[in-house]
């Protein structure tokens, strides 16, 4: 399956295809010098794959997790790209997850004021959602992706093949954002959950064709494309407060959503498509430590937060809550209530 993002200067494919990390050359220029870039964590097989099919790559490396979004990592891989010569012609390949394709991202969108970008997303929460848009970034501290940029990728290209080295954990992880991405504009994606089986292929699709749509009416997050945030207000905080390595992003978003769910029989629905994910309950928090992290949210305005509310599956309605407000919801710990 192909999708094409249409955008003014920047338009590219997206291949959702089994097997289409084995024939990359399809999609991009792979004879000239290329940066191929993945975390550690990322299978040697899949790194292998890429790297056999460019005529002159190298492979930089860095440390798993969302602890190496950070300035020395990105200052790490600038001088690496210095060290092999890399001229405005080359090319960066992000091989991996979320945080892989916004720092790999990064790092193409400043050196040498911007060169190639090309994502391979190797995780279902990047396969669904982060791999397509563009928005790349760095965390200072444990404040998310508050240094970044609009940098889009030249091409998109997604394998579910490479899903099979997942823990089962990492997987449901990533179905959070699709199931986000039902709830605010797909109810046929939010009913697909509820399947005997997951239909993984045909979530990936549906998830990312929205996205796909999103980002073509809102390139730089200007309206249309904060309802992409459903859940990430409150989800960034507890991420943020419990130190961005207690629970995955997708189960911080999955209790973001929670707060935001005005609709009973839905948040029941939802509660049992988590059941199905095995996903954490809301922790005992602080209301002041996350009202410190909300506060200083980049989507955060002087004393106030643009929230999306979800009163039925596949709509959204924008709101702007003052501080004081979402202080509030934070102190009736009502997320879970039915």
């Amino acid at each position: 399956m192909k999708y094409t993002v249409h955008l003014k200067d920047d338009s590219y494919p997206i291949t959702i295809e089994r097997n289409a990390i084995q024939k990359i050359h399809e999609t991009m220029n792979t004879q000239r010098k290329i940066a191929i870039i993945a975390d550690d964590g990322v299978p040697q097989k899949w790194v292998d794959c890429v790297y056999q099919q460019c005529e002159n790559a190298f492979i930089l490396r860095f440390k798993q997790g969302e602890a190496s979004k950070c300035f020395a990592t990105y200052e790490s891989l600038l001088k690496q790209l210095i060290e092999h010569q890399m001229s405005r012609s080359d090319a960066v390949i992000a091989i991996g997850g979320g945080v892989t394709g916004d720092l790999a991202g990064f790092v193409a969108s400043t050196y040498m004021r911007g060169i190639d970008f090309y994502n391979i997303p190797t995780t279902v929460l990047s396969q669904v959602d982060s791999s397509v848009g563009g928005k790349v970034a760095v965390d200072v501290g444990s404040y998310k992706n508050i240094v970044g940029a609009f940098w889009q990728p030249k091409a998109v290209i997604i394998d579910p093949n490479v899903l099979s080295t997942l823990s089962q954990r990492q997987i449901n992880n990533g179905l959070v954002e699709a199931l986000k991405t039902g709830l605010i504009q797909d109810e046929t994606l939010v009913e697909l959950f509820e399947q005997e089986s997951l239909d993984i292929d045909q979530i990936i699709a549906r998830s990312i064709n929205v996205k796909r749509k999103v980002v073509e009416q809102d390139v730089k997050e200007s309206n249309l494309r904060k309802i992409l945030n459903f859940g990430h207000t409150i989800g960034h905080a507890i991420e943020g407060a419990y130190g961005l390595n207690t629970y995955l992003h997708g189960e911080c978003v999955a209790m973001g959503m929670l707060f935001f769910i005005e609709n009973k029989a839905l948040k029941e629905r939802v509660l049992r498509i988590y059941q199905r994910l095995e996903l954490p309950e809301v922790p005992e928090y602080d209301v002041d430590t996350l009202m410190d992290y909300i506060v200083h949210d980049k989507k955060s305005h002087a004393s106030t937060t643009t929230v999306v509310k979800v009163y039925e599956a596949g709509s959204y309605q924008l709101e702007e809550l003052s501080h004081k407000a979402l202080r509030e919801l934070l102190e009736k710990r009502e997320c879970y209530e039915k």
